[in-house]
Order: C-alpha cells, then structure tokens, then sequence
C-alpha cells in the first residue's frame, strides 16, 4: 500500500486484501455468506448484540427497564462474533439486512417483530414501556434531537477517527487529523451542553443518555481505541462528571457487562439469560468451571 497521493481511477474495484484487521470479513454487497439459525431463548425480547458502543446502548435500557420492576423487558442476549463474520449468517441477516449489531426480535407480537439500528431499538422500547423519554412535547422532540445527533455523529467518531487511528493498516496523516478535528468538535458540543443541564435532554435521564453515554463517555474515560492522551479529554469536565453519574447506576453497569467478551473477566458476561447471570455466569466463573 503507497503513501503517495492517491488519483481514483475511473471505476472503482475492490480490493479485498487492504482494509487491515477487519479485511476478512468486510465486502462491498449485502446478504447472508453462510446459514446460522438464530438461538431463541425463554423471554419475549432476544438481544443479538456484542458490547461495542452500538450494542452497549441497548442492554444499558433493558437492564434500567428491569430495575424499575418491567418484568417484560427480560430478555436474553446472544453474542454475535462480529469479528468472525457471524452478523453475515442467514438468520442475522434476516434480522437485520444491514447485518450491523445490535438486532432485536420481539416475540411478544404475533409475528415476532424485528427491530434494526440502536436508535430505533432504543425508542421502540421507550414507546413501548413508557419509560425514559418525555412525554410532553418539547421534551420529547428535545430528547430525539439529541439520539439522532448521536446517531449522525458517532460514524465521524467511530468508522471515522476510531478506523484510521486505531484500526487502518497504515497510519495517515490527513484523514485521523479530520477526524480528530470533527471528534473533538463533536465532544465540545456535547460538553457545552452539559455545563448547562444535568443530562443530555434536559432535567431527566433518557434514552439520549444511553445512546451518547457509550461513545463519547467512553472516549472521555478513555475506553475507546486507547485515544484520551491524544484527544486531551480532560478538557471536557463537564462530560466526564456526566459519564461518572451515569456510571453510579447499577442498570448501567450491568449493561456494559453484556456480551463482553473483552477485559477483566469478571466484567464479562458473553451470554445473558437471566439475572442471576450476573453473579453466576461472568467470564471469571465459567473459566473456574471449566
């Protein structure tokens, strides 16, 4: 791969071999490349997710739906192996065409429902337990303003200054300054709007919380591809206090621990089936069974 100045040629072909660690499985088209049937569990809601920020989102607001005693909200959570191209297998895809975690099926409706894209798995929970989004109008539209500025942002973030400063096989210049620019940028907003109100959305915690929270909390306590020297995030004070709040609730702590698979032991839970799980089926537990 050069460095020299690059001139797009006059249609583009893949080349599959440059695309560094994620090469083997990243392709220019849809659809599934193997059968895999989907496991299904006991409860109505059947999470296929993997702990990146996206799949964090949704078991945050599942295990706070629990917490506040809507025991319909149980669910189990199946790790999807992103890494080994398991989001491609013919039931993941019939989930989710796109073949992006995290997918969630609803078997409370007749036929079971999917539900795609984290925003939209976030706000069909909300809707359907009343819990965590306004209900007035201002407040409303003031707390989907902010989850769909998350969902515009985090690409710019993620498949942005994440992909060329931690993942692409060949370290350039102008593309992580672009991104470091706009990242920073991004984190500005959201620490100018914290210095004003407790959580994103206004007075109360919302579904705006769960989605940023994942990203840009984790980019200011230095979670996501080993950048919060190179960022400088301790300029953001108003954004790390809010991600220390948000940390103190247990909903969120558990969350975090679904479908890990990465970290110290005892904060994975690769499966989640029931809440016990989170005493008795973390990584550090299975390993001491095995």
């Amino acid at each position: 791969m050069s460095t020299a100045e690059y001139t797009p040629p006059s249609v583009w072909r893949w080349q599959a071999a440059e695309g560094g660690q994620f090469a083997h499985i990243n392709r220019p088209v849809a659809g599934a490349t193997h059968e895999q049937v989907l496991p299904v569990g006991k409860h109505p809601l059947q999470l296929y997710s993997l702990a990146t920020p996206n799949g964090v989102k949704v078991s945050i607001l599942l295990e706070e739906l629990l917490a506040l005693g809507h025991t319909g909200a149980e669910y189990d959570a199946w790790l999807i192996r992103i890494n080994q191209g398991e989001q491609f297998g013919s039931g993941f895809v019939e989930a989710n065409p796109n073949s992006k975690i995290p997918a969630l099926i609803d078997h409370s409706q007749q036929p079971p429902l999917r539900v795609f894209e984290s925003g939209s798995i976030l706000l069909y929970l909300a809707e359907k337990f009343g819990e965590f989004i306004p209900r007035d109008l201002a407040g409303r539209t003031e707390c989907l303003n902010w989850l769909f500025w998350q969902m515009g942002s985090a690409p710019f973030a993620g498949g942005g200054f994440g992909h060329f400063y931690a993942y692409a096989p060949l370290k350039l210049e102008y593309p992580i300054n672009r991104y470091a620019m706009e990242t920073k940028r991004q984190l500005d907003v959201l620490n100018r709007r914290l210095a004003e109100v407790p959580y994103v959305a206004g007075d109360s915690y919302s579904i705006a919380d769960m989605a940023i929270f994942p990203w840009y909390g984790g980019l200011v306590k230095g979670w996501l591809y080993g950048a919060a020297e190179f960022l400088q995030v301790q300029e953001y004070s108003h954004v790390i206090a809010w991600a220390d709040r948000l940390l103190q609730r247990p909903a969120v702590r558990r969350g975090r621990m679904v479908n890990k698979v990465t970290g110290p032991l005892e904060e994975q839970l690769p499966e989640r089936h029931d809440v016990s799980d989170f005493e008795q089926r973390t990584a550090d537990k299975l390993a001491t069974k095995d």
